[in-house]
């Protein structure tokens, strides 16, 4: 149930951007952000947070994640503006998911042994598909009927029966050395945080980008040379980079990487283009992305089963398939009237995507003995946590540049619009590049003539479907670089399974 909550809260988000938008007077930007920032905190975190579980207890960590998570979700339920959302749901919830995620793997790993800890782990990695396949359709139903704030107050709900359950769960103590590497723990927040930061105030317009993001890069090269300068020292390290040693967690690790920034990227651009651009609500957006989902949860759940053949085979044709599934959508975004028109690539791309979800965990991990599976889990999630927000902001943010710059383009090759109109679009963009309905914008041209009201309308139709064009490239992009990373795994000898490690999904 804890796993269900974790996954389905980002998805409730994606489907209902317009309907918070409209109720909330923000921007669709401004909620994307929101979305982004919340897995930013949890990359940021996740290898702190594995340690505080260490420190004070896994179950404290546990229960105080869960705390987070209950705190965004009332917060949800109530907010009325969007700084409610980024200090609550984003911030603090996104704390919470970097102590939960750590302290879940731990307690399972403690409270059972054998074929019951690997159907443990098999039924919450279940869990967690399950939620990302009815997600979008259980938040976009909830949505449209009711409000979105009754979809998070039902999640409140959901992990308040959880807590009342917390008596079950017995604490998994922790043996080895309690020492704190500080250094190496604000290297790890700056670094992964500085990076997804920079492109979050890129996007809003805001100064200092590459500051910002040169001190993210700084900080995380500053991090491998600590761990290894300190481990040389023989004293206590945030993590072992011994770890990397390993070519297959290497390989398995990155591979874990671009996965979520495909997967962030398109669950960002798809909800606002549909939302957007369509003006789906959020049932139509959500029974549009389920082809994806859907997909992505019945093949993830076939392959864990049935697949048969060298796991590396597997990942190079599931980034195959999301990489041909993502090409498809590109053409498709000017023509396409209808979410229809989407069904079979999002069918493809989720393919791929599920056989990743089925096999990069198990390959990143096999290698890794009982003693370390913990911390190597730990690597694994904050890589994916890390490229889901990046590909959230980047995608984002590259979306919402382009929309600038191409309307930019067109209002200044028009001949409809005088060239007053066309410095004062030039103006609005430079201080906030938004997407917008052609029905809002129309809304707002209402003072102006039937013939610039038009061609203002044209312009934004074009300079939209470029700008989702041009976004698609991020998730495509990190497909491709997963399929060249596939083809390096191929050339290494399959890892053995480790008992401790086949079983752990939750990356």
């Amino acid at each position: 149930m804890a796993m269900f909550v974790l996954v389905v809260d980002t998805s409730i988000m994606n489907v209902s951007i317009s309907a918070v938008v409209t109720e909330l007077d923000t921007t669709a930007s401004g909620v994307q952000g929101a979305i982004a920032l919340e897995a930013l905190v949890s990359a940021a975190f996740i290898l702190l947070g594995g340690k505080t579980g260490d420190l004070i207890g896994r179950k404290l960590a546990y229960t105080l994640g869960l705390l987070g998570y209950a705190v965004g979700a009332v917060a949800m339920t109530f907010a009325q503006n969007l700084t409610t959302v980024i200090i609550f749901w984003a911030v603090i919830g996104g704390i919470g998911a970097s102590l939960l995620l750590p302290s879940m793997q731990s307690l399972i790993h403690g409270n059972f042994a054998g074929d019951h800890q690997k159907r443990v782990y098999a039924l919450v990695g279940a869990s967690a598909a399950i939620a990302a396949a009815v997600g979008p359709l259980l938040g976009g139903f909830i949505t449209t009927f009711w409000s979105y704030r009754v979809a998070f107050a039902l999640e409140a709900l959901i992990i308040a029966v959880v807590l009342l359950g917390l008596g079950l769960v017995k604490d998994v103590k922790y043996h080895g050395d309690r020492s704190i590497d500080l250094v190496g723990a604000g290297l790890s927040v700056v670094g992964m945080g500085g990076v997804v930061l920079g492109i979050l105030v890129w996007q809003e317009g805001g100064g200092y980008v590459g500051l910002i993001i040169g001190l993210g890069i700084v900080a995380l090269g500053g991090l491998a040379w600590w761990l290894n300068a300190r481990k040389k020292r023989g004293k206590p390290v945030l993590l072992d980079p011994a770890l990397f040693s390993s070519k297959p967690f290497r390989t398995g690790v990155s591979g874990q990487l671009l996965q979520q920034i495909a997967l962030g990227g398109t669950m960002i651009v798809l909800p606002l283009y549909l939302q957007m651009v369509l003006e789906y609500n959020a049932l139509q957006a959500g029974l549009s992305i389920a082809p994806l989902s859907l997909s992505m949860f019945a093949v993830a759940m076939w392959a864990g089963r049935r697949s048969k053949g060298r796991p590396a085979n597997l990942i190079l044709l599931g980034f195959s398939l999301a990489l041909v599934g993502l090409v498809a959508i590109v053409p498709l975004v000017p023509i396409a009237d209808s979410g229809w028109y989407l069904a079979v690539p999002l069918v493809i791309a989720g393919s791929g995507l599920g056989l990743l979800v089925s096999q990069l965990n198990n390959y990143t991990l096999s290698p890794i003995s009982d003693e370390r599976v913990s911390e190597a889990a730990g690597v694994n999630s904050a890589a994916g946590s890390f490229g889901l927000s990046f590909g959230l902001a980047f995608a984002g943010a590259i979306m919402l540049a382009t929309l600038a710059t191409s309307f930019t383009a067109l209002s200044d090759a028009s001949t409809v619009l005088t060239p007053e109109q066309q410095q004062q679009v030039s103006t609005v963009l430079e201080d906030d590049a938004e997407l917008m309905s052609n029905t809002g914008l129309e809304e707002l041209l209402a003072d102006e003539s039937p013939e610039a009201s038009a061609e203002v309308v044209r312009i934004n139709t074009e300079a939209r479907h470029l700008a989702l064009q041009v976004a698609l490239l991020i998730p495509i992009l990190a497909a491709l670089l997963g399929a060249l990373n596939a083809f390096r795994m191929r050339r290494l000898p399959d890892p053995k399974p480790n008992e401790a490690a086949e079983g752990t999904m939750l990356g």
